[in-house]
């Protein structure tokens, strides 16, 4: 049987790789960070209920790195169509590469939110708290 593929047959492999590796390592970072922000959230709500809504910023900015990686990996995938035109290992690689810088910078800011998100979150309500007391003095 006679095939009109004229590129190589292992670099669609790469390039979902690179779309998936976009994807997963972005979410398992906005996973992350949500989850830290989330806690300090939590510990706000015990200390100083009237912060709460100040302090989700982090939750949001987290769970939007989900959806940059989603997008580079439809990107990506939309880019991947060997019947259409050739797709040689290096279509694959470069596709694997990009996949592979969106999703750790992903998963990278994710832990870096999470924990500043927390950490400041944190800090901030027991600032304000040794700032005034029920008086509103210093």
């Amino acid at each position: 049987m006679s095939s009109t593929f004229s590129g190589d047959e292992t670099a669609p492999f790469f390039g979902f790789l690179g779309a998936a590796a976009a994807l997963g390592f972005s979410c398992m970072g906005a996973a992350y960070g949500t989850t830290k922000s989330g806690v300090g959230v939590a510990s706000m709500g015990v200390m100083r209920p009237e912060l709460v809504m100040k302090s989700i910023v982090p939750v949001v900015m987290a769970g939007v790195l989900g959806i940059y990686g989603l997008i580079i990996a439809v990107i990506i995938s939309t880019g991947i169509n060997p019947k259409a035109k050739s797709y040689y290992l290096f279509d694959g690689y470069a596709h694997l590469s990009s996949g592979l810088a969106c999703g750790l910078a992903g998963l990278s800011a994710g832990m870096a939110i999470g924990i500043v998100g927390d950490a400041g979150v944190s800090r901030f309500g027991k600032f304000v708290e040794i700032q005034f007391d029920k008086h509103g003095r210093i």
